[in-house]
């Protein structure tokens, strides 16, 4: 028989087999191929479908074989572009998928999630969509038991990269990222709270996560342009979906997991370029702050502080760009505990300032080259704009703080301001000088008005401790009156603790005080407390700020408020009988003009002590008082109106050459006050006695400038610095000797002298007696610091040691075999 007969027949043998035995395959084939109809446009036979699903609840342990065929079934119709039975097929999954809850359904999981990698593989936009729903109704079924292998990657590939779609048409490209966005929310709610798969939050998934988020945050304009066409809901806006996805991601993060979270929204600012200008990145890190638990904030801050780090040396606008964004972020965490980060951040912040000074001040001569004039100038300009943003952050993190953590700032930035005598070694002003050593200082300075804005401290001793008032009044007494000005306004705030100083501003003669209403309490004993061991501190640096030659109108106003504040808060009968001295010696020292004061500010002094007279006298209530002080002030309308401050201000006022000392009725008498206040409660005795400001370093010192000097102390012992010995003989003769003999002159000005002494013991107050002597303890200690820095080596090392000749420094190195030990510790 020939060969070919034979394989026909064996076909026909075959075909004849299989038709007979078709009814013997497995029933769960045939009820899978049951719910296909003949036209997929009529789509799942609902009732094979129950059938299906009644024999899958029943027999479980068939699950895995059913996902299976299923799978196999999808698989050839994919191929064959048979999308309807693929549609089919995938509801028929998505029922079993929610009817089966067992053991068992982790093998058809696999089938399933092998279904939509599939779909998602495909570059049908219909396909896709239909997968990634599928797979955000499997994400939202909850698991009795966690599974051990199973792994996201490829979904988390696959969805990133839809949130990328650039499909040409812009309806189909919105639908694409919309289901990448929906998937990633998918993927995120199936593992974010499974322990096993922890794995999500590795830095190679937020890498992808996170960025698919911002990508469609960021450019929404095709997301609008396709909510209007289409006219759908919010939710299917790329945008507000994928901000919604972001706001849920990191609100579900964990401790640990902070810093993969927020480390990829960085790079993807930087990779964009979205810092400058920072329309986006604001916004962004406001989500970030709003969404994450209030006790991971610290997390956040630290990331930003340490990308400006790194931004260093970036452009000015780049870095005023990641400060606003950390002003953003401090500023809503400042509300909250954000623990160590406070003087983290300060300390930064403050390093930046220095760095944005020396990058505008530090280069001199490009800064002198003509050539590059207008690029020095613009690049002056956005330094600015960084150091300002700076000093916002400051501020306004400052003011936001716990009054306890703000005094622990305020003291932090006081050690940060360069201040005459003092170290500072975290701002070097060596290489800057003058003009930038002036700038950091107002800006810090400007930076404590902010955090002191607001400061309501119980007692006056925690709103000023010493620490932070030497400094602070040591800056007041700088030869820069917008130095002055800052100090003052500084002084304002912590002082007034009830807003009075609104009331108070400019310098005038107030004709009724009791109209202002001013707020007022009795003064507390720790302000009493206060004022007995700081008060002759106040009153020392407010009579030497009053006779700086550099004075203005805005000083001579400040100091008015400072005064009338320091009446109001601290204030009793004692404090006022010291400001009325302070106020006669304003009055005395502008008349004298021991220091050749210009007339202006001497008249600024008396139109100063005027007004200040004129708010004290109202505020005592007392009938002579205030009529002395009228009669004072009518007869300088008459006759003098340049003392009085609404005429010496004036462009316009004319100044006399000099003042007369000769008309009394200008000026106010000690004798008139006292008699005035010869009443129970007033030691109108202290009043008779002159006020000296006390004697402090300071004075000792030279000349105080608004930039720091390096005061070093070189000792030379050379035969050349030495003077002639011839030099220094003195001829002596005999009238030489009569007069070392004759005592009687010298004895008449010791006897003077110790009566003096006796008569300031006796009646001047022991704050005054107390300064006296501890400045003379602190004179003493200090001569002896600088004899034992001389005398007192250190023994010589092998290392060598440093000796101080002509201003320059040499090492000197002792050889062991040379060096002398004591007998205890040779053997």
């Amino acid at each position: 028989m020939p060969q070919f007969l034979q394989t026909n027949q064996l076909q026909s043998h075959l075909s004849l087999l299989c038709g007979c035995c078709g009814p013997l395959r497995p029933r769960y084939k045939r009820l899978v191929d049951n719910i296909f109809p003949e036209d997929p446009k009529d789509g799942l036979v609902k009732s094979d479908m129950e059938k299906l699903t009644f024999y899958a609840v029943s027999a479980p342990e068939k699950l895995d074989r059913i996902g299976a065929y299923l799978a196999e079934r999808l698989s050839r119709d994919v191929v064959r572009h048979r999308y309807g039975y693929v549609v089919i097929a995938m509801e028929a999954l998505d029922q079993l998928l929610m009817a089966c809850h067992s053991q068992s359904i982790k093998p058809f999981v696999e089938s399933f999630l092998h279904m939509v990698a599939k779909l998602l593989e495909s570059r049908e936009p219909d396909l896709q969509v239909l997968g990634t729903n599928s797979f955000v109704k499997f994400a939202n079924i909850e698991e009795d038991t966690p599974s051990y292998h199973r792994r996201y990657d490829f979904f988390v590939s696959q969805f990133s990269a839809m949130c990328h779609s650039t499909h040409e048409d812009p309806e189909t490209r919105s639908r694409i990222r919309v289901a990448g966005i929906k998937g990633l929310q998918g993927v995120v709610r199936k593992t974010v709270n499974d322990e096993l798969q922890a794995i999500i939050w590795e830095p190679q998934h937020m890498d992808k996560l996170i960025p698919s988020m911002l990508f469609n945050m960021q450019d929404n304009e095709d997301s609008e342009r396709y909510s209007t066409h289409t006219h759908t809901a919010g939710e299917e806006n790329p945008a507000s979906l994928a901000e919604s996805c972001f706001r849920e991601l990191l609100g579900r993060a964990a401790y640990g997991n902070m810093n993969n979270a927020v480390h990829p929204v960085l790079v993807h600012l930087d990779n964009h370029r979205l810092w400058d200008p920072n329309d986006f990145a604001v916004p962004c890190f406001r989500i970030i702050m709003y969404s994450i638990q209030a006790q991971h904030s610290h997390h956040v801050i630290q990331q930003v502080l340490s990308h400006l780090d790194t931004h260093s040396k970036n452009t000015p606008r780049v870095r005023a760009g990641i400060v606003q964004v950390l002003l953003e972020t401090v500023a809503i965490a400042a509300k909250g505990s954000i623990g160590p980060t406070v003087l983290e951040v300060f300390n930064t912040l403050l390093k930046h300032l220095r760095m944005s000074v020396d990058f505008e001040l530090g280069d001199g001569s490009r800064r002198n080259s003509a050539s590059s004039l207008s690029s020095t100038r613009t690049k002056e300009s956005e330094e600015r704009i960084v150091q300002n943003a700076i000093i916002q952050t400051i501020g306004f993190f400052g003011g936001n703080l716990p009054d306890y953590q703000r005094a622990e700032v305020m003291m932090f930035i006081m050690g940060k301001v360069p201040v005459y005598g003092t170290p500072c070694h975290t701002l070097d002003t060596v290489k800057i000088g003058h003009q930038g050593t002036k700038r950091i200082q107002t800006m810090l300075l400007s930076s404590l008005i902010m955090v002191t804005s607001e400061f309501k401290c119980k007692t006056m001793c925690a709103g000023l401790p010493m620490a932070f008032l030497e400094p602070l009044c040591s800056i007041s007494l700088m030869e820069d009156s917008e130095l002055r000005q800052l100090v003052l306004e500084i002084l304002h705030n912590i002082i007034d603790r009830h807003d009075n100083r609104a009331k108070l501003r400019g310098i005038r003669i107030i004709p009724n005080v009791a109209a202002l209403k001013i707020k007022r309490e009795k003064i507390s004993k720790q302000d009493v407390v206060f004022m007995k061991k700081h008060g002759q501190q106040l009153y020392r640096h407010i009579y030497l700020g009053c006779k700086e030659e550099d004075n203005v109108q805005k000083n001579f106003e400040l100091l008015f408020t400072a005064l009338a504040l320091i009446t109001i808060e601290l204030a009793n009968e004692e404090v006022m009988i010291d400001l009325m001295r302070l106020s006669i010696a304003l009055q005395d020292m502008a008349l004298a003009n021991e220091e050749n004061m210009p007339v202006l500010i001497r008249c600024g002094i008396m139109a100063l002590v005027a007004a200040y007279l004129n708010f004290l006298s109202q505020m005592i209530a007392n009938p002579p008082f205030c009529q002395h002080v009228s009669k004072v002030i009518e007869m300088r309308n008459l006759d003098a109106p340049y003392l009085l401050p609404e005429h010496v201000f004036r462009e316009k006022c004319v100044l006399p050459e000099s003042l007369d000392r000769d008309a009394v009725g200008l000026y106010f008498q000690t004798a008139d006050l006292a008699e005035a206040l010869s009443v129970p409660g007033y030691n109108v005795e202290r009043l008779a006695i002159p006020y000296i400001p006390q004697v402090t370093d300071e004075d000792r010192l030279p000349r105080r400038k608004s930039f720091v000097d390096t005061i070093s102390l070189q000792v030379d012992i050379l035969s050349n610095s030495l003077p002639d010995q011839s030099q220094l003989a003195e001829e002596i003769t005999f009238e030489t000797l009569k007069k070392a003999i004759d005592t009687t002159g010298l004895e008449e000005q010791e006897r003077e002298r110790r009566r003096q002494v006796m008569e300031k013991f006796q009646k001047a107050p022991f704050e005054e007696i107390a300064a006296h002597c501890e400045s003379k303890a602190n004179m003493l200690h200090d001569r002896l610091a600088q004899i034992f820095e001389l005398t007192i080596r250190p023994p010589p090392s092998p290392s060598g040691t440093v000796t101080v000749t002509s201003g320059h420094a040499q090492y000197q190195s002792v050889p062991v075999y040379e060096m002398k030990f004591p007998d205890l510790c040779v053997y």
